[in-house]
C-alpha cells in the first residue's frame, strides 16, 4: 500500500474507547444528502458522535426536513436578513455556539466564509469537495474533469481553511470515468462516495484520530500527504457494491 492509498478492510476496524458523546453541527444550503448519510450513520452508531443541531442559510432546504425527522435541532438562519458577510458570520458563530461543538460539518454550504469565522473554528472544521484536491476547486467539477478527459475523478474530505478549498485533505475516494460517463452519471457516482468517506472522516477527528496539526492533516498523529489517504475505485466501488465491470 502506498502512501496515499487506502484499504477498505480496515474502514470498520477501529473501536474507541468508550466516551461522552462527541458534539456535531451540521451547516447545510440545500437537499442535504450527505447529511442523510452523516444521521444514517449515527442510526447505525458509526459516527463517533451526535448530531445535535442543523443550520442552513436557506429557510426552504430539505435537510432542515431531514434533520427534524431524525429528531435533531433544525435552524434557519436566512443570510438574506443580513447586511452583510460579515454580520451574517457573526450571527452565524453565535448560533453554533450555543450548541457547543466538538466539531463543524459543511455539508453543501454554499457560503464562502469570512476569515473571522473560519479562524473562530479552525482545525475542527471539515468540508467534502467533489473532486480529487486539489484538482477543480470551486464549481462545476465535474463538467472540468469530463471536457479534461481525466481518467480519474472523486471527492476529498479536507480541513477548512481561508484558502477556498485549499485546507489539508484528510480523506478522498476514486471513481473510473467511463467514456460514456455524462455530468449527471459521473456526479452521481461521486456523491455515493461522497456517501461513504463523510460519516468515516468525521468518526476519526471524533475518536481524535485525524486532526490538523499546523498545515498538515494527522491520523493517529503521522502527517498525511497533500492528498490525504485515498480509497481507490475498485475499494469505493466494493464498499457501495458497484459493477465493475459498469
Amino acid at each position: 500500500m502506498s502512501g496515499t492509498d487506502y484499504q477498505s478492510d480496515t474502514l470498520n476496524t477501529f473501536t474507541p474507547e468508550p466516551s461522552e458523546a462527541r458534539r456535531v453541527v451540521v451547516l447545510i444550503s440545500g437537499s442535504g444528502s450527505n447529511l442523510q448519510a452523516l444521521i444514517d450513520a449515527q442510526g447505525h452508531d458509526e459516527l463517533g458522535g451526535e448530531i445535535v443541531a442543523v443550520i442552513s442559510n436557506q429557510p426552504d432546504a430539505y435537510g432542515l426536513k431531514r434533520a427534524r425527522d431524525a429528531g435533531i435541532d433544525a435552524v434557519a438562519l436566512p443570510h438574506r436578513e443580513y447586511d452583510s458577510r460579515d454580520a451574517y458570520d457573526g450571527a452565524l458563530i453565535k448560533v453554533i455556539e450555543r450548541h457547543e461543538p466538538d466539531l463543524i460539518v459543511l455539508a453543501g454550504f454554499m457560503r464562502i466564509l469570512t476569515p473571522r469565522f473560519v479562524n473562530r473554528f479552525l482545525g475542527r472544521m471539515l468540508n467534502i469537495h467533489p473532486s480529487l484536491l486539489p484538482d477543480y476547486q470551486g464549481l462545476h467539477t465535474h463538467a472540468r474533469a469530463l471536457a479534461d478527459g481525466v481518467a480519474a475523478h472523486g471527492c476529498s474530505v479536507h480541513f477548512v481553511t481561508e484558502e477556498l478549498d485549499g485546507g489539508p485533505v484528510a480523506l478522498q475516494a476514486e471513481v473510473a470515468v467511463a467514456e460514456d460517463d455524462s455530468e449527471e452519471s459521473l456526479q452521481a457516482k461521486v456523491q455515493a462516495r461522497e456517501h461513504l468517506i463523510y460519516p468515516i472522516a468525521v468518526r476519526w477527528f471524533l475518536e481524535g484520530r485525524l486532526q490538523l496539526k499546523g498545515d498538515s492533516a494527522t491520523m493517529d498523529g503521522v502527517a498525511l500527504p497533500p492528498t490525504g489517504m485515498r480509497l481507490s475505485h475498485a475499494d469505493a466501488a466494493e464498499e457501495l457494491d458497484e459493477d465493475l465491470e459498469g
